[in-house]
């Protein structure tokens, strides 16, 4: 289970109704990348991929990337502001460690 703060939420649905484009969720992955190693990956998408799961927070709809949604189980997404920029932030269980900047992590 993934959960999202009402920020998160709340901030999702405000991207996909200002959208220039008919939206209909996120889609996160999880990728090689960054100081740690792995990185999220998010897209506002249209439709979600033929293998990917769909789960459904309140009004929001999530698409996790197949390969990618077993590390993603417990996941809290929040949206943060900050005198450093604004943004979404993840706390992730399966996280080994993460980098000082908060990007990226190992499992």
């Amino acid at each position: 289970m993934i959960t999202l703060t009402d920020k998160a939420q709340e901030t999702l649905l405000r991207l996909i109704e200002s959208a220039d484009k008919p939206l209909t969720g996120l889609r996160i992955g999880v990728n090689s990348g960054g100081c740690s190693g792995l990185q999220y990956q998010l897209a506002l998408v249209e439709k979600p991929e033929p293998d990917d799961h769909v789960v459904e927070i309140g009004k929001t709809i999530l698409y996790l990337e197949p390969t990618n949604a077993e590390i993603l189980i417990g996941t809290v997404i929040d949206f943060v502001e900050s005198l450093e920029g604004a943004g979404f932030t993840f706390d992730n269980p399966n996280a080994g460690a993460k980098c000082s900047c908060g990007k990226s992590f190992a499992a």
